[in-house]
């Protein structure tokens, strides 16, 4: 089992990655091409069967395996009345999740996928980060692990989502502390604030931002500073997936927050990373943009507990579905582009 010791510790480990398999992607593109539909017709269908082969390292790839995991964790900042919620209703959604009647419940099942939470420390808050780092060193290291830990080696696509009332708030202080922008660029409504309460979660997240601000050149501790529980477990379960090559689903704007240190700390990091759907809160489009992630759907969801990335599993199961059960054009006997009766890309759709 791997334990961080240190944000030292943490940092290396972010810091030496394994890539994927060139020779599982370029498999998968030999097939594609020979494939009985003009080249490029299927768009990113054909991308993401690239890319989850090229992270499995498998020709074909599979998604026999695919987890939801769900982190939940509650938030000291929640006293400055940033969140339309008391921070109760987290542990009470907790047990919706474990009783079934949760949407997360259902979209997993839809999706063909497991589905596990992970409540951490629900009874002992993070501290309010206006006051003092959310997390100290200890605290956050050992959410990064749990999250790490969480992560099954032979998963074959792992979907990772989050509870947490008044998380929205720490979100949207983690991405201006790393990108900039401040409360402005990237704080939303959350759960449902009128403007009397977006105008209060903007000002407590830019007196945040001042407090802290001798941790804003190291992603790690900003994330320990202004995140959350959920949020660093998020970060750890997406570092394990990576150093085991197994293809993420990314959530919505909190999740996506979750991971941003990563890619500050090395950009390549979420290469094994798909965002699986643009979230309806405020920020996440600016963040995806400095990101540079293109999400799979835009619902104008905003529930979070993964939600999005588990709608979006069927859509990677379509892509696999398309790849591996059409024919080539030998095996239907159709005239390929060498016999100048193939579409070609530029062509119209028909």
């Amino acid at each position: 089992m791997k334990n961080f010791a240190s944000f030292d510790d943490l940092k290396a480990a972010c810091l030496d990655l394994p890539t994927g398999s060139p020779a599982a992607a370029a498999a998968v593109a030999s097939r594609e091409a020979r494939l009985t539909k003009p080249a490029g017709a299927l768009g990113r269908l054909e991308e993401i069967v690239s890319w989850l082969a090229y992270w499995q390292g498998k020709n074909p790839p599979r998604l026999d395996r695919a987890e939801v995991l769900v982190f939940a964790g509650n938030h000291g900042v929640t006293a400055q009345g940033v969140s339309a919620y008391p921070a109760e209703v987290t542990a009470q959604m907790v047990a919706n999740f474990a009783a079934g009647g949760a949407a997360i419940n259902q979209l997993a099942r839809l999706a063909g996928a497991s589905l596990r939470v992970i409540a951490l420390a629900l009874d002992a808050p993070t501290a309010d980060f206006t006051l003092a780092p959310a997390m100290d060193e200890r605290a956050f290291l050992a959410a990064v692990t749990e999250g790490y830990q969480a992560v099954s080696g032979d998963a074959d696509l792992v979907c990772l989502g989050e509870m947490g009332i008044g998380n929205t708030t720490s979100a949207a202080a983690l991405s201006a502390a790393l990108f900039g922008g401040g409360a402005e660029r990237f704080a939303g409504r959350g759960a449902g604030l009128d403007d009397a309460g977006l105008a209060r979660k903007r000002a407590v997240i830019d007196a945040a931002l001042a407090r802290h601000a001798d941790a804003l050149g190291d992603p790690m501790k900003v994330a320990a500073a202004l995140g959350g529980r959920e949020l660093a477990a998020i970060l750890g379960a997406t570092l394990a997936a990576r150093r085991m090559r197994i293809p993420v689903l990314i959530d919505g704007f909190v999740a996506t927050a979750a991971v941003a240190p990563l890619a500050k700390l090395r950009a390549d990091t979420l290469g094994h990373a798909l965002i699986g759907h643009v979230s309806a809160e405020a920020g996440h489009r600016a963040l995806l943009d400095a990101l540079d992630k293109k999400p799979l759907l835009d619902f104008s969801m905003r529930l979070g507990e993964a939600s999005g990335a588990a709608l979006a599993v069927p859509i990677l199961r379509a892509a696999l579905a398309c790849h591996t059960g059409m024919a080539t054009f030998a095996e239907a006997g159709v005239s390929d582009r060498s016999d100048g009766d193939r579409l070609s890309a530029a062509e119209p759709k028909r």
